[in-house]
C-alpha cells in the first residue's frame, strides 16, 4: 500500500491534491455529524453561533478558509511541499464548509434541512467525485496541453465538452459529469433520451416546443418512472444515512 501511494500519489505530484479530497470528506462528514447533533439539541455539544440575533451560517467560515488557503498555496506551492499540503488541506476544509450550504448560496435563504438542502449534499458528491477522479490520473475531456498545437487534439477535446454538455442538459448529471473525464459516458447520454424534467426536454420534448415530440416525452417519462426513481429513492436513502433527514422541520 505504502508502495502504490508512493507511486500513485507522490511521485505523480498529487500529494496536495490528496490533502484537499481528505479535508474535504473530513471536514463534510464532521459538519454533517455537528450540525445533526445542534439540531437534536444535545447538551454537551456545541451550539449554533450567533452574534446577537444574527446567526452566523458556517458557509461565512468557509469563505474564509478558502481564501487563506487559496493564498498560501499560490505562495508556498513552489517553495515547500509540505506547506502546499497544508494549505490544499485548509482549502479543503473550507471548500467543504462552503458547498455544505451550497443550497443557501443557490436560493438565498436557509433552506438547510428543506427539500431544497439536498442540493449541497449533491455539490459535496460532485465535488468529492471529481477530485477522485482527478487523483487516479482522469483529465477533464481528456485534456492535455499538446492539444493547444494540435487541431486534432483541439478538436477531440471540443466534441468532448460537446457531448458532455448535451448530457448535463439531459438532466443526467452524473452521466454529463463523468462523461468530462470518462468520454465514453459522455457520448451515451447525449445520444439517450432526456429526463422530462430537463432543459432538453423542455426545449424539444414538450408541447410548448416548436416541434412537440409527445412520444418521447411519453416515452422519457416512463423511463423515469421504471428506472430512475428506484436508483434517487436509493441515492437520497444514501444522503440522508451520511447527512440527515431534509424534509423535517427542526
Amino acid at each position: 500500500m505504502g508502495e502504490l501511494f508512493q507511486r500513485g500519489i507522490i511521485d505523480t505530484q498529487r500529494l496536495p491534491l490528496f490533502a484537499f479530497f481528505v479535508a474535504l470528506i473530513v471536514a463534510f462528514v464532521f459538519t454533517r455529524i455537528n450540525v445533526r447533533l445542534i439540531r437534536a439539541n444535545t447538551r454537551w455539544w456545541f451550539k449554533n453561533v450567533n452574534v446577537g440575533a444574527m446567526h452566523i451560517h458556517h458557509v461565512v467560515f468557509g469563505v474564509v478558509l478558502m481564501l487563506l488557503g487559496g493564498v498560501a498555496s499560490l505562495i508556498v506551492s513552489g517553495l515547500s511541499v509540505g506547506w502546499h499540503v497544508v494549505a490544499a488541506a485548509v482549502f479543503g476544509v473550507g471548500s467543504a464548509l462552503v458547498l455544505d450550504e451550497f443550497a443557501l448560496i443557490l436560493h438565498l435563504r436557509d433552506v438547510y434541512w428543506s427539500e431544497e438542502g439536498r442540493t449541497s449534499v449533491d455539490a459535496v458528491f460532485i465535488a468529492v467525485a471529481a477530485t477522485g477522479l482527478l487523483l487516479v490520473g482522469r483529465r477533464p475531456l481528456d485534456f492535455h496541453p499538446t492539444v493547444l498545437v494540435d487541431w486534432a487534439g483541439a478538436g477531440f477535446l471540443v466534441l468532448n465538452l460537446l457531448f458532455a454538455v448535451v448530457t448535463l442538459l439531459k438532466g443526467k448529471i452524473w452521466s454529463g459529469l463523468l462523461g468530462l473525464f470518462v468520454p465514453v459516458f459522455g457520448y451515451v447520454g447525449a445520444l439517450r433520451l432526456a429526463r422530462p424534467g430537463s432543459p432538453w426536454a423542455h426545449w424539444f420534448y414538450s408541447p410548448r416546443a416548436r416541434r412537440p415530440k409527445p412520444g418521447k416525452m411519453a416515452r422519457a417519462v416512463r423511463r423515469e418512472d421504471r428506472w430512475r426513481r428506484p436508483v434517487i429513492r436509493a441515492k437520497i436513502s444514501f444522503q440522508e444515512f451520511v447527512s440527515g433527514r431534509h424534509d423535517l422541520s427542526c
